[in-house]
């Protein structure tokens, strides 16, 4: 689907958010000559404009959108369509006030922000859906509409909502899920503190308590709640499916940094994975979960070509410090996308708003206006973009996968865990990092997903693990698969229960261990290793049975037990790591190259290297230059030529063909 839109663009798409309602006509007309300046091929339309579109209850104006959506076309802009449903207009939250979402404190929030609709709400899908038809069947035959934009990122600020609508609403999940409250009751261990139901009327959301309430509740819960966004896309989806059934849709997903939407489950629906992605600014190494995002994106893509929705061109107007990018970033950021799958380089915004929550927020065309280094930059990368066309549909191969579960996620990090450290993000950007500084290319995968392809699997943060996940990742050693597993990982199920016996309780058997306790460290704490590294935040007892130790703890409360065991099963491997290593580069490239991982070797830490089809990315995110003895060919950026070893300036992009 990625690839019909490109095809029909002719290379990779270029542009981004574009809300001429914001603006007169005069201005309107300017922004199309600036855009075929710019080099834009596809702008989106409509994301935030339902005041605008129905102003009243059933009352539609799209005027003003044709005229724009026809000048656009005529200069050669592709439309990429938006249902305007994150944004209620007032009207709607006046006229159905008890559809605006209740957070778990019981505070109902107001009106003047945007996704201020509880998902669960009849009166707010009736009216999403009204929307929808309508512009589906207005638009249904332009053919400058080449992809529809449902909503806009969904989960992002609205997850969870604790109204009434929502409680009848899990109350009907959990009926279909369980059947009846016998299983309820054994999935949720309701027998600890009297909470055995006798009335399905008995179950309450699991709102602000002043102890913990149960887990087990709380992550069918946030299951819930985002099969209830989920089907709120597919709501409008189908009905935009049955009047443009040969035009994609998709919805925005914030891969990385959206904790409540389970993607896993999401990714299927869409027929184009795109994805918004924004510099954490004050991150030094901000690169490195660029490159994250970027593969989770395409991981849930399967491999295929994805979209980048949005990032920045520059500063962003929500975080605690709004920091400029360096020159070169811009260029880096965006080509760092395409490296690693994605057919296009949107943004947020074309044109800084002059008014709203946003008018901080950088954009294509700054308030400086065509006179500014940044518009010029935009200028440039639209043309090196251009070249970039033969890369256009071409996949990325990796060899290593990294385990990302969102149930997992959410599992650990509700409370009364052993540590407040234990947080699922940091062990996946740590483990993230090294195998990026070892210039080894990730994909992301769910636990019971289909592991032949890759020599080695990691899983940092696998806290909640299934049987059959558990099952999955054993029967990938036993076939030949290498995989590596860090602490806390595989100690309970699916409904939040410890697996029976010793821990890891799932992962027993493929580790060939067991661990007799855990010894959380103090804030700040480290433990001394036989190899010299020092471990944080974890410690335990590991007990080998099967497994061969390969460090110890030298220090600490598990002074001469294992740290790091080997255990060979079948025709794998399986390593297991008892801390937080802080060398953990050397352990992962041992790792690597046990299960034969094909890698460059000798680069600088940071030089990013990705091959993407017949082209190899070289970005340089260094104060120094950097010769690379291999590939040879041509640069596609620039046209030069490099029959042996190539050069990559401070800051530079190559992309050899």
């Amino acid at each position: 689907m990625v690839d019909s839109i490109s095809t029909r663009l002719g290379g990779l798409a270029y542009g981004g958010d574009y809300n001429p309602e914001q603006w007169p006509r005069q201005v309107q007309e300017e922004d199309v000559a600036l855009m075929r300046a710019a080099g834009v091929n596809l702008v989106s339309l409509g994301v935030f404009a339902w005041a605008r579109l129905e102003p009243a209850p059933g009352r539609y104006e799209f005027g003003w959108l044709d005229e724009i959506i026809d000048r656009l076309h005529a200069a050669g802009i592709a439309v990429d369509l938006g249902t305007p449903t994150a944004a209620p207009p007032p009207w709607f939250s006046r006229a159905y006030p008890h559809t605006l979402p209740v957070n778990r404190e019981g505070v109902r929030i107001g009106v003047g922000g945007r996704q201020n609709a509880c998902p669960s709400s009849p009166e707010y899908r009736a009216a999403t859906a009204g929307i929808a038809r309508a512009l589906a069947e207005h638009y249904r035959d332009h053919p400058a509409v080449v992809l529809w934009h449902v909503h806009n990122e969904y989960g992002a600020p609205l997850g969870e909502c604790y109204c009434e609508a929502s409680v009848a609403a899990f109350r009907a999940w959990l009926r279909a899920i369980y059947g009846d409250l016998d299983a309820l009751n054994e999935a949720w261990g309701a027998d600890f503190w009297s909470q055995r139901y006798g009335d399905w009327d008995e179950i309450d959301v699991p709102r602000a308590n002043h102890t913990a309430v149960n887990p087990a509740q709380r992550l069918d819960f946030a299951r819930f709640t985002s099969d209830e966004h989920l089907a709120c896309f597919t709501l409008q989806r189908d009905i935009l499916r049955a009047s443009t059934p040969h035009t994609p849709v998709t919805t925005n997903f914030m891969t990385a940094n959206c904790k409540s939407m389970d993607l896993w489950r999401w990714a299927p629906e869409v027929d184009v994975v795109s994805n918004d992605h924004y510099l954490t600014a004050e991150r030094p190494d901000n690169h490195i979960e660029l490159a994250l995002s970027a593969d989770l994106s395409r991981s849930l893509a399967g491999g295929a070509p994805w979209l980048l929705m949005e990032h920045s061109t520059g500063a962003v107007n929500w975080q605690p410090r709004n920091l400029a990018k360096r020159p070169g970033e811009l260029r880096r950021n965006s080509l760092a996308h395409v490296a690693r799958g994605s057919d296009s380089v949107l943004f947020f915004q074309w044109r800084a708003s002059r008014y709203g929550a946003e008018k901080f927020h950088s954009a294509m065309l700054p308030q400086a206006g065509t006179d500014s280094q940044l518009w010029r930059d935009v200028v440039e990368l639209g043309a090196q973009l251009r070249e970039l066309a033969p890369v256009r549909g071409s996949r990325v191969a990796a060899e290593v996968a990294v385990v990302w579960d969102w149930e997992s996620f959410w599992a650990l990090e509700l409370e009364w865990r052993p540590s407040v450290d234990l947080r699922f993000r940091e062990r996946v950007d740590a483990y993230y990092e090294a195998l990026w500084r070892e210039h080894a290319t990730v994909d992301f995968v769910h636990p019971a997903a289909d592991l032949s392809a890759y020599r080695l699997v990691v899983a940092p943060s696998a806290y909640l693990l299934g049987e059959v996940a558990a099952k999955n990742l054993c029967r990938y050693v036993e076939s030949g698969g290498h995989l590596l597993v860090s602490y806390f990982s595989g100690i309970v199920d699916e409904h939040e229960t410890v697996h029976p016996g010793a821990y890891p309780g799932a992962l027993r058997e493929v580790l060939g261990l067991s661990i007799e306790e855990f010894h959380p460290l103090r804030e700040g704490e480290t433990v001394e290793l036989g190899d010299g590294s020092r471990g944080a935040v974890w410690s335990e007892r590991v007990r080998p049975a099967g497994a061969v130790p390969v460090v110890d703890f030298a220090a600490g409360p598990d002074a001469g037990h294992p740290a790091v065991t080997r255990h060979d099963l079948g025709r794998g491997t399986a390593w297991y790591v008892a801390t937080a290593v802080d060398r953990l580069r050397p352990l992962l490239a041992r790792a690597l190259d046990t299960a034969g991982v094909r890698r460059p070797h000798g680069l600088p830490d940071d030089l990013e290297y990705v091959r993407r089809g017949d082209v190899v990315f070289l970005i340089n995110h260094g104060d120094t230059e950097v010769v690379v003895s291999e590939p040879s060919g041509t640069d596609l950026l620039d046209g030069s030529v490099w029959p042996g070893a190539v050069t990559i300036p401070p800051g530079g992009v190559r992309a050899i063909r």
